[in-house]
Order: C-alpha cells, then sequence, then structure tokens
C-alpha cells in the first residue's frame, strides 16, 4: 500500500514523540544510577520500588504511545508494590514485569537513538521528495521510508514490552484471587438478604397465618361468622406469604428467565421500570442461549441499571442492547440522565461489578456530570 501524506505526517508526529522518549530515557540513566549506588550503600534500598514505579509509568507511557500508532493495545502484567518496605523490595525484584521493562529501556537506548539522528534530516529529504514527485513526477520515496521506520519501531518497542507468559499467568492468578474472593462475598450477601427476606417477611406471614388458623379453630364451635373472617383473615395471609416467598425465589433466578428469555426478561423488566426504553437485541432470537448463570448476571445488570436510571437520573428513557460478542454475550444500558454515577456512594454498582467479576467478566461505566450514563458489560461464554 502506497503511503500518503497524512500517513506520514502521523508516521513523524509518532517518531517525534519516540526520539523524544529516547531524549528522555538517555537522561533516565542518572536516576537508575543513584538508585544502584543507595541500593549498594544500603541507606538507599528504599530508592529501589520508587525507581521500579516510575520505570512502570515510563514504559505505560510508551505502550500507549506504540498502541496508537499499530491499533493494537500493548498488555501490561504487574505486580502490586505495597505493603512495607521489605515487601516492596520483594516485588520490586521478583516482578517479572521489572525485567521486562528494565529490558526494553536498555534496549530503547539503541534503537531509540536512532530516531533522534534521523529527524533532523526529514526537512531535507522531504524537500528532495517533493521536488522528485512533483517535478519528474515520480514515485515519492521518502514518505514509505518514514512510515516504515515508524512501523520498526513500533514493532520492536511492542515485542520487548509484551509480557512474559510468566508474568501474565501471575497477573491471572492474580485476578481469579481477587475475582473468587468477590465472589464468595457477594454470595455471603445475598445469603445474608435471602435469610434476611426469609426471616422479615415470609416468615411472619406464615406466623400470623398459623395463629389466624388456631383462633379461628377456638372459635368454629361458638362463633361461626368470626371463625369465618379469621379464616378469610388469613387466606390473605397465605397470599402475602406466597408473594413474598416468590420475591425471594426471583431474587434467586428470577423465573421469567426461564419462561421468556433473556431478551423477553428484559424487555418485562423495561415496561415495569416507569421509563420509556427501548430495548434491542442482536443475534438473540433463536439458536442456543447463555449458559443460565451468565443469563441471571445480565438479567441483574439490566434491572439494576434501570432501578438506578429511574431513581437518580432525572430522566424519562434509557436504552437496552443485548447482543452476542466474540467472547460471549455483551450488555449495554444508556440513560440520558444528569450522570455522575458513582460506585462509591452506594452498593449498586458495586454489586454488578462483583457479579459480573465472579464469571469472569468485565464492566465499565461512563457517567460524567451532565449525562449521559453508560453502562457496559460483556460476559465470557460459550453459546
Amino acid at each position: 500500500m502506497r503511503a500518503t501524506p497524512r500517513q506520514a505526517a502521523r508516521a513523524t508526529a509518532h517518531l517525534v514523540l519516540a526520539a523524544a522518549m529516547a531524549f528522555g530515557a538517555y537522561i533516565y540513566i542518572t536516576v537508575l544510577l543513584i538508585t544502584a549506588t543507595g541500593a549498594l550503600a544500603v541507606a538507599g534500598i528504599w530508592l529501589v520500588p520508587e525507581t521500579v514505579l516510575l520505570t512502570r509509568r515510563i514504559a505505560g507511557a510508551k505502550r500507549r504511545l506504540t498502541g496508537s500508532w499499530t491499533g493494537q493495545d500493548v498488555p501490561e502484567a504487574y505486580q502490586p508494590i505495597t505493603g512495607t518496605l521489605r515487601e516492596r523490595l520483594r516485588v520490586s525484584v521478583k516482578d517479572p514485569g521489572t525485567l521486562t521493562d528494565l529490558r526494553w529501556l536498555f534496549a530503547y537506548f539503541g534503537y531509540g537513538w536512532l530516531t533522534v539522528l534521523v529527524l533532523p534530516l526529514w526537512p531535507a529529504a522531504l524537500l528532495v521528495d517533493g521536488l522528485w514527485a512533483g517535478l519528474l513526477r515520480r514515485t515519492p520515496v521518502v514518505l514509505p521510508l518514514i512510515t516504515g521506520l515508524a512501523d520498526l519501531e513500533a514493532r520492536w518497542s511492542a515485542a520487548l514490552l509484551r509480557p512474559s507468559p510468566k508474568a501474565l499467568l501471575t497477573g491471572r492468578v492474580e485476578r481469579l484471587t481477587a475475582t473468587r474472593a468477590d465472589a464468595v462475598a457477594a454470595h455471603g450477601a445475598e445469603l445474608r438478604r435471602i435469610e434476611r427476606d426469609l426471616h422479615d417477611g415470609t416468615q411472619a406471614h406464615l406466623v400470623a397465618l398459623s395463629m389466624r388458623i388456631g383462633l379461628a379453630r377456638r372459635a368454629y364451635q361458638g362463633d361461626p361468622e368470626a371463625a369465618r373472617k379469621l379464616l378469610s383473615d388469613a387466606q390473605d395471609q397465605a397470599e402475602d406469604a406466597l408473594l413474598e416467598l416468590r420475591h425471594v425465589v426471583r431474587g434467586i433466578h428470577p423465573p421469567i428467565l426461564t419462561d421468556r428469555g433473556l431478551v423477553g426478561a428484559a424487555r418485562a423488566l423495561a415496561a415495569s421500570s416507569g421509563l420509556r426504553v427501548a430495548v434491542q437485541a442482536e443475534g438473540l432470537d433463536g439458536g442456543p442461549r447463555p449458559p443460565a448463570a451468565v443469563e441471571a448476571a445480565a438479567y441483574f445488570v439490566v434491572a439494576e441499571s434501570l432501578t438506578n436510571a429511574a431513581k437518580y437520573s432525572g430522566s424519562g428513557q434509557a436504552e437496552v442492547r443485548l447482543g452476542r460478542t466474540r467472547s460471549g454475550l455483551g450488555v449495554r444500558i444508556r440513560d440520558e440522565g444528569r450522570g455522575g454515577a458513582d460506585e462509591s456512594a452506594g452498593t449498586g454498582l458495586l454489586g454488578m461489578r462483583r457479579r459480573v467479576a465472579a464469571l469472569d467478566g468485565t464492566m465499565r461505566v461512563t457517567s460524567p456530570v451532565g449525562g449521559p450514563t453508560v453502562v457496559e458489560v460483556d460476559l465470557p461464554c460459550v453459546w
């Protein structure tokens, strides 16, 4: 593919930033030398974790720069540096990400310098290239070279900054450990909610029902009219107990999911939300259904999001989108309200995130002040 002036300009901007980072990397050598000297002298051992954290930020900036050029994110995998000085030192030294960053940094001292040397020659080369293409009607030569150099620099950086399999595995284990802890916490909270609902609701109705039946039995011989009234009250109490029991069961696994599927259940939620909700489904009509746990999590996300929108958004309309993704099931809820949703202000968003994380899913909440609020969830599953 022929390089265009626009591509060349973008490549030039990328290489200018790469050259600036290379120049900064040379300055950073001073920091590394001070840290090494302090570590050897023991008195400055505390500099090691701070330098590792600073190196992570520099490598992160390079990952973002490389990703913006290639269009593909460069992953990172780090162990958190927290705790006492001894713990911070241990993680800083043993974390595979530290070796990856240092390997890239020292390599960048070499190939990053090439961009610094080449950049001053480009204005003259572009002028010659313009004359070559404009006057002699020949194919430009410099533009493809600029784009190719940017590609080469980005490929080297991506290869050097990509975490090792060991680091990726370590990060994966840590995420699964945190997810498991969240799942256990969510499960415990759900059990406590069910116990509270059964104790305060269904059990109270059943106790009252038993008392009314007992009173009706005693009054049956002497005052049949009073017995009939007590039995009528007992029937009402039994219906209330059934309603409470259905509410508890609905919280465990909504029966409507079994009866109508996720799309039908989402439309039922939309109809009862008090909002004007447009429900769109892509690739979910017919064919295999997602696993029950995935459907239940998606249902909970939709229900909680619409409840939050009705309570706090100040908007009368919302949108729900459900669809297949490459990895599983995607859920997106948007309201046109005032925004400013804060996960730390309540348990709703946190409960949603925990349910999603328990299935190894991802959740993103975008809610700038002034709106809109968008909740996006991706639940991995096999169809």
